[in-house]
Formats: structure tokens, sequence, C-alpha cells
């Protein structure tokens, strides 16, 4: 018998390892999805940022119990239910945070993409309000992609930080997915890493490539020497496609955003500049059938 007292709440939790009751949690879980209805914009942004702590905090412990089974004195089945009954809880969380995002429509379009799950796209509900983003753009500076943006030393940073990161997690998604066969926003970045490799190869981005060195002290010579010769880096235009990627998917979230909830389409529809022509790329799968 294993004892464990909290020594804030003095609680004693007794139990015999490897033989734990989860029935509590089967339940739990049950009534979570029953809330899933009536989630608010703040309890789901709650859950999406406790989501990803309970995802690093699992990867923590799976590599822990890792190291215990190689270490035949050390025992590991404790870090196992907890891996175990973070993963049950996780999955809870996202069933709940699919429930939210499939009561709306542009949440229902963002879960049809390849790449796109119900956690990324609560988040993205949660904390867009498309009556204060009258253009994509007002998305692409809140979300931190709008590289003019500057602040001074304490001035509040005008854009929000979990946005970003969700913004960085879905550029993340769509190089992973490039390959699948339903993929459709990966092959878009696949396509845009090609076209910048070639303007880059053909001294296009000499201008950036000063501008970087100007205001960065970069250390690495193998590096310095790329930036040098009028060029940027592969891990600079791997960037940089995912961005560009990222902020087309989020013109098509905002599009589907807008005519659904306001009723009409937006005032400017994201448009590609390919130096000699322009095209519009309508949002995939929308309308749905």
């Amino acid at each position: 018998m294993t004892s464990i007292v909290d020594p804030e709440n003095e609680l004693d939790l007794d139990f015999e390892l490897g033989e734990l009751n989860l029935d509590p949690l089967t339940r739990l879980s049950r009534d979570l999805r029953n809330a899933g209805t009536t989630l608010g914009d703040e309890t789901a942004r709650f859950l999406v940022d406790y989501y990803y702590t309970m995802q690093d905090a699992r990867t923590n412990a799976n590599n822990v119990a890792r190291a215990a089974r190689e270490d035949a004195n050390e025992p590991h089945d404790l870090i196992d239910w907890f891996g175990t009954n973070t993963r049950r809880l996780e999955n809870t969380i996202k069933s709940v945070l699919g429930i939210y995002a499939g009561g709306k429509e542009a949440g229902e379009w963002a879960m049809s993409l390849t790449g796109i799950g119900p956690v990324i796209t609560a988040g993205l509900l949660a904390h867009i309000d498309i009556n204060k983003a009258p253009t994509v753009g007002h998305i692409w500076s809140f979300a931190g992609l709008n590289p003019e943006q500057h602040w001074g030393k304490g001035e509040k940073r005008p854009w929000n930080a979990k946005l970003k990161t969700l913004t960085w997690k879905i550029g993340e998604s769509f190089v992973k997915f490039q390959n699948h066969p339903n993929d459709i926003y990966g092959k878009f970045y696949r396509e845009r890493k090609e076209y910048e490799l070639a303007k880059n190869e053909a001294g296009e981005y000499s201008e950036r490539a000063a501008q970087k060195l100007s205001v960065t002290n970069i250390q690495k010579k193998d590096y310095r020497a790329i930036y040098e010769s009028g060029k940027l880096p592969p891990g600079h235009i791997h960037s940089s496609a995912k961005r560009w990627v990222t902020k087309l998917f989020l013109a098509h979230f905002h599009h589907v955003l807008h005519e659904t909830v306001l009723g009409t389409p937006p005032p400017k529809p994201y448009i590609i500049d390919r130096g000699n022509h322009a095209h519009i790329i309508a949002p995939p799968n929308w309308p749905m059938s």
C-alpha cells in the first residue's frame, strides 16, 4: 500500500500501484462532453492552454518512465499511471473542444481540413472576434504575424502571445501533413518554399539578408557567410514559407468566419501576387456541401 499526502489540503490518498481505480475519470469524461455544447470563449481558451500544458507534462512523464524502465531498480508504475490518465484527460478536453468548435460553421469548416483539429480550431474561435477584424490583416497583427509591428520599452506588445503560439502550431502541422493524401495547405507550403528558394538563388533577397546582418550579431560563421553572400539560409526560407501558408489559412478562416457570422464575404479577399500576375486562392472545402 502506498500513501500520498497532499501537504496543502492534507488529503490522504491510498492506492495499490497497478490497481488504480479509473472509474471517476470515466464518469467525468461523460459529464464534460455534455458541457461542450454550452462552453464559453473564455473557458475554451483556458481548456486549449490546459490541453497543451498536459500534453507537455505527459511527454515528460513518458520520458521519465522510459528512463525508469531501463533501470531495473527504479519503479515506474506511478509515472505510467500519470501518463496514461493524462492522455485520457487530453482526449476528454479534445472531445469537449470538438463539440464547441463543431457548433460553429467556421469551426466545422476548419476541422474538415487535414492538419487542423478540434483544439486548434477551438483556440482560433475563442481568440478571434470577427466583429473586431474587418480584414484578415487585423488577425495577422493580433497573432504577431505582421513584421511591421514594433513596440517600445515598457509598452505592451501589440499581439496576443497565445494566439501567436497557436499559429506556430498551425504552420508546423501543415509541414507535417504535406504528404498526406488529403492535404491541401501542406502543398501550398511546399510550392511557396520552392518559389522563395528560386528567388533566393536569384539574389532577390539580398536586401533582407543585409538587414539581418545590420540588426543581428550572427555568431555562426557558416550562417553569417550565407547572409554576407546576399542570400538567406534554408531555415529562414522554411520559416518564411511556413509563415506564408499560415497567413493564407488565416485569410480563409477569416473569409468563412465573416460569411457565417456577419452574412457577407470579406471586403478584401486574399490576393497572391506573383510578379507579373495576381490571383485569388479561394477557401478550400467552402461552401461545405
